[in-house]
């Protein structure tokens, strides 16, 4: 059995969470030029309203919002089936990223990211799979990392929560393939991104968030569950995950350099 896709966005309700910059941006703007009616949602509204005047007066809904609080989520859900009446597709992109290693390591760092990185995208796939499973359709889309694949070296909180969304999405598709919802886990390589600009060290197969924007969109179309990119990265590292230990840390020294 395979999931559906998305044929066309033109029309189709999309809840974007964390659109107010980087690839949540690029999504929207993308989304907005395919016709899409969209939910905008991040912390910086002046940012969203400027997205929201791409589009016409009908095609856009401004909703700021906080991840990690459930009732700002609950709120905001609670708008789009006010006027909407339910969403087509939950794209949830929001995540932070706050390099970490051994000898730095901050506790309070550490929660702050599992609550956004993982907990965010449990409440708000909570609050929109009753309708979902409702109506036997929908598609939940979450941006997770190719960090999530094995342990990268500054990545002692980001890259525990990126592995834990893929086994999320893993279990979501399981359960909801035949409910006739559709997963799609996304994991990106380097995007040039506000929060990648933090890193201090060379960035392989660095992309646009546009051209991640556009991997994304047409893996949603074409209704794949594990949508990776860009591929000559992506696929290096998957590869890396079924190596011995001992060559695979020897392979992440040699390389990550860092």
């Amino acid at each position: 059995m395979k999931q559906k896709g998305i044929s066309s966005f033109s029309g189709k309700r999309v809840w974007i969470i964390g659109a107010s910059s980087g690839i949540g941006e690029a999504c929207a703007k993308a989304l907005l030029r395919a016709g899409a009616k969209i939910a905008i949602s991040s912390r910086r509204a002046e940012r969203l309203n400027q997205i929201a005047s791409l589009g016409n007066a009908e095609q856009a809904l401004v909703l700021p919002l906080d991840v990690t609080n459930q009732t700002q989520l609950e709120n905001g859900y609670q708008s789009i089936l006010n006027v909407w009446g339910g969403i087509d597709l939950l794209l949830f992109v929001s995540g932070i990223y706050i390099p970490l290693r051994a000898d730095d390591f901050d506790i309070k760092a550490a929660e702050q990211t599992i609550d956004a990185n993982l907990l965010g995208p449990m409440r708000a796939v909570g609050l929109v799979l009753p309708e979902m499973l409702k109506a036997h359709a929908g598609h939940i889309a979450i941006v997770g990392s190719v960090a999530g694949y094995s342990g990268l070296p500054k990545a002692l909180a980001y890259g525990p929560s990126k592995a834990a969304i893929i086994n999320f999405c893993e279990i979501l598709y399981y359960d909801l393939l035949p409910q006739g919802v559709s997963v799609h886990m996304i994991s990106p390589g380097f995007v040039a991104t506000e929060a990648t600009a933090q890193n201090d060290f060379e960035m392989p197969a660095l992309i646009s968030a546009e051209e991640a924007a556009a991997e994304i969109l047409s893996g949603i179309q074409a209704g794949e569950f594990d949508i990776h990119f860009p591929k000559r990265f992506s696929r290096f590292l998957k590869f890396l995950r079924i190596l011995p230990y001992p060559i695979y840390f020897w392979i992440v020294r040699r390389f990550a350099k860092i």
